[in-house]
């Protein structure tokens, strides 16, 4: 990255960032602007779209992507701090666009924008190692790390945020077993399945328990959202935290 030309990005907020934990977001600009990146905030930015996607309302969803594509032209990075809503933009427009030939022409000049945080940090920034950011008296954490469904099988997300973490001198990271199953929450699913989505958690708490960390850490904070409770639910004094608001308490 050179310093003297500055990576441009903008931040998609997502809608559960925005209306729910707008720390995490406040999180994205402290770190990346320390990074270096020229990061600015779209006011006319809504939802990407992917709740009435997921749940087959391609008419009520088609608004919301075009809106997106002409709030981001594609002049600059788009950073989202979520794998499922960079995927649903990246990997999903074209399938809901099909029959919009300039909302398509639009997608391809901002699709090989479009990257989720750890993602952007590790394969745009070029930073692989975060010590000479970190305030060598940041609190030290044992935690372990829950990779999202989108984030992983979607958008090939494998590395990177393990990498990150790894590079954090105050930070263990405790492996769970089966880390890459899915927590049960799938947006919709766990309200159409809810006892498939409750067994499915109970394994993914347990699994988090046994590992005995104190912090739980994941680039979703729907995941974490469910997760969160399943834990408050089995009284396990475990935190939560989005892996960027992790690397933000550390710089500070």
């Amino acid at each position: 990255m050179n310093q003297r030309d500055p990576v441009e990005a903008s931040l998609f907020v997502t809608c559960i960032i925005d209306q729910f934990y707008p720390n995490v977001g406040e999180s994205v600009v402290r770190v990346l602007r320390k990074f270096g990146v020229d990061l600015d905030f779209q006011k006319k930015q809504t939802c990407c779209g992917q709740p009435a996607f997921n749940t087959g309302f391609w008419t009520e969803a088609k608004p919301f992507a075009k809106r997106f594509l002409n709030t981001f032209r594609g002049d600059r990075f788009i950073v989202v701090p979520s794998g499922s809503c960079a995927s649903m933009i990246r990997n999903f427009y074209p399938e809901l666009l099909h029959d919009e030939p300039d909302a398509l022409k639009k997608y391809r000049k901002i699709s090989s924008k479009v990257y989720e945080v750890s993602e952007f940090i590790v394969d745009v920034l070029g930073i692989t190692n975060l010590e000479k950011y970190l305030d060598p008296e940041s609190p030290k954490r044992k935690v372990t790390y829950h990779e999202a469904c989108h984030l992983r099988r979607e958008l090939g997300v494998l590395t990177q945020p393990r990498t990150l973490i790894e590079s954090m001198p105050n930070i263990q990271l405790l492996e769970m077993d089966q880390a890459e199953v899915c927590c049960g929450f799938g947006g919709t699913f766990s309200i159409k399945y809810p006892d498939i989505s409750g067994a499915m958690l109970d394994d993914k708490i347990s699994n988090i328990a046994q590992t005995r960390a104190d912090t739980l850490v994941s680039c979703d904070n729907s995941c974490l959202m469910h997760m969160s409770g399943g834990m408050d639910k089995n009284h396990l004094d475990i935190n939560s935290m989005n892996l960027v608001q992790l690397i933000d308490e550390a710089m500070t």
